[in-house]
């Protein structure tokens, strides 16, 4: 080992540093500090070449994490997880999840976080955290236990999941991918997850039992009461509450759903039945009933209508403003076309409101309205109406396409999984499928991928491969050479796994996986370790990920849904790191014989 780096070395241990503490200080996004990054990098070699390489050399470097096939790989991903949410491919798994947390909530819990762990070994943890936020906020809001003591489990219960394949997270393609180039042989996609699942076996009592009892009660601090809709059930002909009174009927209902007014004897076909509660569980029972909040040849038309123009069906909330020409009719006099109106939202005033609490009751000033319809076809009724169309909305998944989406992600997985092919071409052969399928829209691509992952997996390549051919990841190498030389295997694996997790937690895993690989390649060759349990050791260093906000985006996307402080990651995340390190490292040690 040269007892001085070189100038280029120094000089990309310098550029890793400042990245590290740009993500770390939050002062600038992470898309500025990736592409002041890769400009750094042009920049920099073009007017100082690497010994033996011109300056266009340089910008291949620089630039080439573009077509990264770990990149490629990450978007055909992202699409493929875009097309399991927009499908609505797994929301019967959702709604079972809500089945059994009304059963016992220790037990809901448990289900969830083995769900969170077994779903993102094989989709990204993103999606599945996206499917499985608004599930436990809506169980908190509703009397179960509170979103604060639920989210950071969930999370770390998905982040482990992820770690346990190379398609669970970009951080693992990432790490394989700079090996494979480094000369390891391909790790195929479920070559390690034995290891995690041992680990995880130790690490879940802990998340699940523990955890809670460690996080505050955030439940005043984000709760907010939710809109509450008349909404009149139309009954198809082969609905379970045919031929059942009324008290049948309650006690079928969800606790928040309450009859508006009294049906006449037993409930017959084609019945309507006026019910008043929120979205959800309106949603929830009329799905469980058999019944339509609208005219089901109503919501036929609009589906096909939506077909045909290419725009999908949302769910918007608008209220009337004073100038609407609704105030006073009712929704079977108001002659509305081209959208289908669910539920009522009555605006009660400061006095006495004598209107029947029923989504048949004339119209009033600040009435909110649930609509169903295509986006412009809302705007022209908002406009044409005089509605103001308040914010948000919710895409109705396209649910046709369910089991086409499973079909393409369970292809494209398997094809990988067996070796059939790279995960690189099965992966972009599936988002192929997928935008050809309609399972997801091309205008809607932007949605699928994130821009932020793009640059900063871009960033990442370019600056391992810096910190690579300069010869700072074999300097740094020898450095922790030294210092470990006289640790057992044990020790040398753990040690290489907390300095990447220290980084993950004050960087970013992808850039830490970029720096981390190639310097655990040569600190192997240096101790006469065999290359692939450091490698590992980087990988799952990458995913321990729990103890900042900052770590990753799935903990920054809890941090306002439970109200969490800085303090409550470090409180539950640091004790979960020490138990995962020495347990993946002692796995490794008996994995390789070391």
């Amino acid at each position: 080992m040269s007892a001085f780096p070189t100038f280029h070395a120094i000089a990309s241990i310098l550029l890793a540093i400042a990245m590290f503490w740009g993500f770390a200080s939050g002062r600038a996004k992470v898309e500025i500090i990736s592409l002041l990054t890769i400009g750094v990098i042009a920049l920099g070699l073009y007017f100082f070449p690497l010994a033996g390489t011109g300056p266009s050399d340089g910008l291949s470097l620089a630039f080439g994490g573009f077509g990264h096939p770990a990149l490629i790989t990450i978007c055909a991903l992202m699409v493929l997880g875009r097309g399991l949410v927009v499908t609505g491919a797994l929301d019967p798994a959702a709604r079972a999840l809500n089945l059994v947390w009304q059963v016992n909530a220790q037990l809901g819990l448990l289900v969830t976080l083995l769900i969170a762990f077994l779903a993102s070994m094989i989709i990204n943890d993103t999606p599945v955290l996206v499917l499985l936020l608004p599930i436990l906020v809506q169980l908190a809001r509703k009397g179960g236990m509170p979103a604060s003591k639920t989210l950071i489990p969930v999370n770390s219960a998905i982040l482990i999941g992820g770690m346990a394949t190379t398609i669970g997270t970009s951080t693992n393609l990432l790490v394989v991918s700079i090996a494979t180039d480094l000369g390891m042989k391909p790790i195929s996609v479920f070559y390690y997850t034995e290891i995690v699942l041992v680990a995880a076996l130790v690490a879940m009592p802990y998340i699940w039992l523990v955890m809670p009892r460690m996080l505050p009660d955030n439940s005043r601090a984000v709760a907010h009461e939710q809109r509450r809709y008349c909404a009149t059930f139309r009954l198809a002909q082969e609905s379970a509450l045919i031929g059942k009174d009324q008290a049948q009927v309650a006690a079928m209902l969800p606790s928040d759903v309450r009859f508006d007014s009294d049906p006449v004897g037993t409930i017959q076909q084609n019945s309507r039945l006026n019910l008043s509660g929120q979205q959800d569980s309106l949603e929830e029972a009329a799905r469980k009933f058999g019944a339509t909040l609208a005219p089901a040849w109503l919501i036929s038309r609009l589906r096909q209508e939506a077909d045909q123009t290419g725009d999908d069906l949302v769910q918007i909330e608008m209220t009337i403003a004073p100038d609407s020409r609704l105030i006073g009719l009712t929704l079977q006099t108001a002659g509305v076309e081209g959208i289908a109106v669910l539920g009522v939202h009555q605006a009660r005033g400061i006095l006495q409101d004598t209107r029947e609490a029923t989504a048949e009751a004339p119209l009033r000033e600040g009435d909110v309205l649930l609509v169903l319809a295509t986006a412009p076809n809302a705007q022209d009724f908002a406009r044409r109406d005089g509605l103001l169309i308040l914010e948000g909305g919710r895409e109705m998944p396209r649910s046709n396409k369910a089991i086409l989406a499973i079909a393409i992600m369970i292809g494209a997985v398997g094809l990988a999984s067996f070796g059939l092919m790279p995960i690189a071409i099965s992966a972009l052969g599936g988002a192929v499928l997928m935008f050809v399928t309609g399972c997801v829209k091309f205008d809607r691509v932007g949605r699928a991928l994130s821009a932020k992952v793009i640059v900063l997996v871009a960033a990442s390549i370019a600056l391992g491969k810096l910190v690579l051919v300069s010869g700072a990841a074999e300097w740094i190498g020898g450095l922790l050479a030294s210092a470990m030389q006289f640790l057992p295997a044990a020790g040398v694996l753990a040690a290489i796994m907390l300095f990447v997790t220290v980084l993950t937690n004050f960087a970013s895993n992808a850039t830490a996986a970029a720096v981390g690989t190639p310097i655990a390649f040569s600190l192997a060759s240096k101790l006469g370790l065999p290359a692939e349990p450091l490698v590992l050791a980087v990988l799952f260093g990458c995913n321990l990920c729990y103890a900042t906000p900052v770590a990753y985006q799935t903990n920054m996307m809890i941090m306002s849904e439970g109200d969490y402080q800085f303090r409550d990651y470090i409180r539950t995340g640091v004790p979960l790191v020490i138990l995962m390190v020495i347990t993946l490292s002692t796995l490794l040690v008996l994995r390789y014989n070391l």
